[in-house]
C-alpha cells in the first residue's frame, strides 16, 4: 500500500554536502520515490512510490531512520519547533563559552604583539588549553567526519577535523622536536581558535533558525491548552484534544476560540488579525462560523464543534506554512549539485596547496598552515543556509499578514509574474448580487410598490429575493402582509398583498404572461445593454376572455458590486508593469460594464467575457502563449512552446476556477473560497482581499532577492577566500573567523525579512 509523505527530523547536519548525503541514503531506501531534505528546518520529507509495498507505515519509518543513522546523522520525531518559553537565548552557549575561555589565553600573546609585547606562555600550557578544546569540544566533528569518510563522502567537519588537527598535530610536533633552550613557534592557538569559532557560528545560527521558526511557533502558539465544555453537569475544563465534533464549548470573553465551530448561543466580536491579517474584529452572531485561534471579543458564547485537530482552519494553515518551509526551492538544485563535489575538490586543493608551498621551498611547516587555512576557510555553511534560511523567512513573515505560500516554487515564481489573471465573480467583486435600480411606471408611489415586493420575496431563498430584502431594509421600507405565496419554478414569486395579486419574477415570465413593458420598455433594453439582470413587477388586473390580465408596475435591475480595494488593487499592479486581465462568464455587456467600474480597459485586451468554466484553463493556457487564442484542444502548452510567452498568476475562489489554478503558473486562491481552489492554488490570500496580490508579488520579488543574495556571498566568499588562503594571505584564524561569518551572516540577511509590511 502507498502512504502519505514523511516528515523527519534530521540532527547532526552542518552544510550543503551534509543534505546531499542524508537525500542519497534515503533515496536508497526501497519504496521511497523521492526525498527532500532542509538545512535550515534539520528535516527530511519522504515521498513514497506509488506501488510501494510493505508491511506498515511504522516498518517504513524505521527503515528510514536506520539509513539516517548509518549516513552519520540523528533522526529524530518531526514536530513542532520549541516554544519561545522552553529556550532561553543563552541556550547552547556552555560549549561556547567554555572554548572561549580556554583560548583566550592562547590568543593574549598575538595581541600584545600588536603593542610591541613579546612574550608567549610556555608549550605545556599552550598543550593543556588547546587539547580539551580541540578532542573535547570538538569530538562533533571528529564524529560526523568520520562517518562521512566511511560512506566515501566529505563534509564541513571534515574538513574542520582535518584543518584543526593538522594545526594540532604540527604544532605537537614541533614542541617535542625542539632542540633544547629553543622556543618554537607553535600553532595550538589556530586549532583552538578555529574550533571554538565554528561553535560559535553555529551557535549564531541556531539562534537565528529559531526566529525563522517564530511563524509556526507563533501559530502553534493559538491553540489554548483546556476548553470549557458544556455537559450536563455544566461547565468542564478539559484538555483540547479531547474535544469531538458536535459538542458545545463555553468562550469567555478575552479567550481564544479553540476550535472551528459556529454560534450556538450569543453574540460577539471576534478579532482574527493572526490568522487573516484583517487588524478589524469581525461581528458573529448565531450561525456565523467560529474559527479556531480567533480571540473572542466582549460577549460570551456558546459554540458547537465542528472540526478538530488536523481539520480545523488552524492546523491546515500551520501545515501549509511547514510545507513551504520544509520545501526545496529550484534554485537550490545548484547548491546541490555545486556541494556534491564540493568537499573533494577542496581536500585535492588543500593538498595541491601543501605540495606547492612545499615546492616552492618554504617548508613542510608553513605549507602545512597555508593547507590548513583553505580546508578551514572552504567550509559551505553558508551554501547550505542562503536558500532555505530566506524561504523560511519570507513564508513566514507572509503568513504573518495572511498570504499562505504552500510551495517553495511558487514562491520562487511568482516575482517573475507579468500577467494575472483575475475571475469576476467572488475574486474582484463581492459575489452577491444587489437591487442597483428600482424603476416604478410613473404616477406610482416607489415606498408602497417596493412594500409590496418586498412581502411577496421575503420568504425567498433566492439571491435576487436577498437582494430586494437587503434593499428594503437599507430604504427602511415597512414590509406589507402577504398571504398566498407562491414560488414558480424559472419564473419568479407571486402572492397577495392588501387584497391584490403581485408577480416578481424575470422579463421572459411577463413576456409569456403577454404584460407590456409600456414607458418603461426602452429602459429595460438599456440596463440590459450595461449588463443588469433585470426583473419585472406585475399586477393583476382586469379579467379578459382570456383569463387575468396583469400591468406592469415597475423594473428592478440587479448587478454584483466591486470589492471595496479591488480597483485600487488592480492599479497598484498595473503601476508594477504588470498586465491585468478580467475572466468572466458573464455575457459581454456585463462583463465589460463591471471592468470600467473596477478601471479595466475592454478595448486593451483586459476582459475576456462569455467563458464557460471549463474553458478558464485553456485562456490561461493563452495567455501563457502571449495570444488571446485558445491553443489547440485546449491544453497548456508546453516550456518548450512557450518560450519568449508570458508568465501567468490566476487568482479565483471557486470549484470552476481551479483546473485555471492549477494551469497557471501561480495559483493565487482567495481564502474566502472554496477548499478545492485553495488545494489546485500554490498561494492561498486569507482575507479574500485583492491587494493581497499585490503583496504577494513583492515578498516573492523580495525572498528570491535574498536568495539571490546570500548564494552570492555564499559563492563570493569562497571563490575569493579559497585563493587567498592558498597563497598565504589567510591564517587559520582569520579564515575560521571569515567561515563563522559567512554563516552567520546569511541567517542575518535572510532575517531581514521580517522587517517587511504590507
Amino acid at each position: 500500500m502507498a502512504f502519505p509523505p514523511l516528515d523527519l527530523g534530521i540532527g547532526g547536519m552542518t552544510c550543503a554536502s551534509c543534505v546531499a548525503r542524508v537525500e542519497r541514503a534515503l533515496r536508497k531506501v526501497p519504496g521511497v520515490q523521492d526525498a527532500t531534505v532542509n538545512l535550515a528546518t534539520e528535516s527530511a520529507r519522504v515521498a513514497w512510490a506509488p506501488g510501494a509495498a510493505t508491511a506498515d507505515a511504522a516498518a517504513m519509518e524505521a527503515l528510514l531512520r536506520r539509513a539516517v543513522r548509518n549516513a552519520g546523522y540523528e533522526p529524530r520525531a518531526a514536530g513542532p519547533a520549541e516554544a519561545p518559553e522552553d529556550l532561553s537565548p543563552w541556550a547552547g552557549f556552555l560549549p561556547v563559552g567554555i572554548g572561549l575561555l580556554l583560548s583566550a589565553p592562547l590568543v593574549l600573546p598575538m595581541l600584545g604583539e600588536l603593542f610591541g609585547l613579546h612574550w608567549m606562555l610556555p608549550a605545556w600550557v599552550q598543550f593543556a588549553l588547546a587539547t580539551p578544546v580541540q578532542f573535547v569540544l570538538g569530538a562533533r566533528f571528529y564524529k560526523a567526519g568520520w562517518h562521512a569518510v566511511k560512506a566515501l563522502a566529505g563534509n564541513m567537519d571534515l574538513l574542520v577535523a582535518l584543518g584543526t588537527s593538522a594545526g594540532w598535530g604540527l604544532s605537537v610536533w614541533l614542541w617535542l622536536t625542539a632542540h633544547e633552550g629553543h622556543a618554537p613557534h607553535l600553532y595550538f592557538e589556530a586549532s583552538a581558535v578555529v574550533v571554538t569559532l565554528v561553535l560559535l557560528g553555529k551557535w549564531l545560527e541556531a539562534r537565528a533558525k529559531r526566529q525563522t521558526t517564530a511563524a509556526i511557533r507563533a501559530l502553534h502558539a493559538l491553540r489554548p491548552d483546556l476548553v470549557h465544555l458544556l455537559g450536563r453537569e455544566g461547565e468542564v475544563d478539559v484538555p483540547v484534544a479531547e474535544v469531538l465534533v458536535g459538542d458545545q464549548l463555553v468562550v469567555r470573553p478575552g479567550e481564544r476560540i479553540p476550535v472551528d465551530g459556529t454560534v450556538h448561543e450569543g453574540h460577539t466580536q471576534v478579532d482574527e488579525s493572526m490568522l487573516t491579517g484583517e487588524p478589524l474584529p469581525v461581528a458573529r452572531d448565531v450561525g456565523a462560523a467560529l474559527t479556531g485561534g480567533s480571540i473572542n471579543g466582549d460577549g460570551r458564547i456558546v459554540m458547537a464543534v465542528t472540526a478538530v485537530g488536523a481539520e480545523t482552519v488552524l492546523s491546515q494553515i500551520i501545515r501549509l506554512v511547514e510545507d513551504a518551509q520544509a520545501a526545496k526551492a529550484p534554485i537550490q538544485r545548484l547548491v546541490d549539485q555545486v556541494s556534491a563535489v564540493f568537499v573533494p575538490v577542496v581536500l585535492v586543493v588543500a593538498l595541491a596547496t601543501l605540495l606547492g608551498w612545499v615546492w616552492m621551498g618554504v617548508g613542510i611547516e608553513a605549507a602545512l598552515i597555508h593547507a590548513v587555512a583553505v580546508m578551514v576557510i572552504a567550509c559551505p555553511c553558508a551554501l547550505g543556509l542562503a536558500t532555505p534560511a530566506a524561504i523560511m523567512a519570507g513564508t513566514g513573515v507572509a503568513a504573518r499578514n495572511g498570504i499562505l505560500i504552500k510551495d517553495a516554487q511558487a514562491l520562487e515564481l511568482a516575482h517573475k509574474v507579468d500577467t494575472v489573471a483575475f475571475d469576476k465573480t467572488g475574486t474582484l467583486t463581492v459575489g452577491q448580487p444587489r437591487l442597483t435600480a428600482f424603476e416604478v411606471v410613473p404616477g406610482l408611489d416607489d415606498a408602497a410598490v417596493m412594500a409590496a415586493v418586498v412581502a411577496v420575496q421575503s420568504g425567498s431563498e433566492h439571491p435576487l429575493a436577498r437582494a430586494v430584502v437587503a434593499a428594503a431594509g437599507e430604504r427602511q421600507v415597512r414590509v406589507a402582509a402577504v398571504q398566498d405565496v407562491r414560488a414558480v419554478p424559472g419564473r419568479g414569486t407571486e402572492g397577495d398583498v392588501a387584497g391584490q395579486r403581485y408577480l416578481v419574477g424575470s422579463l421572459r415570465w411577463m413576456q409569456e404572461l403577454g404584460v407590456e413593458m409600456g414607458p418603461l420598455a426602452a429602459r429595460a433594453r438599456a440596463l440590459q445593454d450595461e449588463g443588469a439582470t433585470v426583473s419585472a413587477v406585475a399586477q393583476r388586473g382586469t379579467e379578459g376572455a382570456s383569463g387575468a390580465r396583469y400591468v406592469l408596475r415597475a423594473l428592478m435591475a440587479f448587478g454584483d458590486e466591486p470589492k471595496p480595494g479591488a480597483r485600487a488593487a488592480l492599479a497598484a499592479l498595473k503601476a508594477r508593469g504588470i498586465r491585468t486581465v478580467m475572466i468572466s462568464g458573464d455575457n459581454r455587456g456585463a462583463a465589460e460594464a463591471m471592468a470600467r467600474r473596477l478601471g479595466l480597459d475592454p478595448d486593451a485586451g483586459e476582459v475576456m467575457a462569455e467563458v464557460l468554466p471549463g474553458d478558464k484553463a485553456a485562456r490561461v493556457a493563452a495567455l501563457q502563449r502571449g495570444s488571446e487564442e485558445v491553443p489547440p484542444g485546449g491544453q497548456r502548452p508546453g516550456a518548450a512552446a512557450r518560450r519568449g510567452g508570458r508568465i501567468v498568476a490566476m487568482v479565483g475562489d471557486g470549484v470552476n476556477d481551479a483546473p485555471a489554478l492549477a494551469a497557471a503558473d501561480v495559483g493565487m486562491a482567495m481564502g474566502n473560497g472554496t477548499d478545492v481552489a485553495m488545494h489546485a492554488a500554490g498561494i492561498t490570500l486569507m482575507r479574500g482581499d485583492p491587494m493581497l496580490v499585490a503583496a504577494a508579488l513583492d515578498i516573492s520579488h523580495r525572498t528570491v532577492m535574498k536568495i539571490r543574495q546570500n548564494l552570492f556571498w555564499a559563492f563570493a566568499y569562497n571563490v575569493a577566500g579559497i585563493p587567498l588562503a592558498a597563497m598565504g594571505y589567510l591564517s587559520p584564524v582569520v579564515a575560521g573567523a571569515a567561515m563563522a561569518l559567512s554563516s552567520v551572516s546569511v541567517m542575518a540577511n535572510a532575517l531581514l525579512l521580517k522587517r517587511w509590511r504590507m
